[in-house]
């Protein structure tokens, strides 16, 4: 499996997680849900930095979980989220997607540094 698809489990895992710290709010059975969410998460992260440099992954992960949970935030919660959220969270979409286009390779001195085998595809 690529490492964005892994990124993209590890996102979603993200929004799991903070969905779940809400719903422990009212039921604390949620926090099982809640740590089962965080380890998939960072397990998922983990493989997803194999082959994605560090930092790009670490900030497309996060803004993949905020941008989701804004939008759990208000269908499920009913949190406020006017049009100049909605135009905010597309600037962050378009940020995340430029940063893909970007910085999606390693670079040569990073490959350099590492043992061979570890970069993958």
């Amino acid at each position: 499996m690529s490492g964005w698809l892994w990124l993209l489990i590890a996102g979603a895992f993200e929004i799991g997680m903070t969905t779940a710290l809400k719903l422990e709010q009212q039921d604390s059975r949620f926090l099982w849900v809640f740590l089962a969410c965080a380890v998939a998460g960072f397990q998922c992260l983990a493989k997803a930095i194999r082959t994605i440099p560090l930092g790009l992954a670490y900030a497309i992960w996060t803004g993949i979980g905020a941008v989701g949970t804004v939008i759990i935030g208000a269908v499920a919660f009913g949190d406020p989220l006017g049009p100049v959220r909605v135009l905010l969270l597309a600037v962050l979409v378009a940020a995340m997607i430029g940063l893909k286009l970007v910085g999606s390779r390693p670079s040569r001195s990073t490959r350099d540094r590492m043992p061979s085998g570890q970069l993958e595809g």
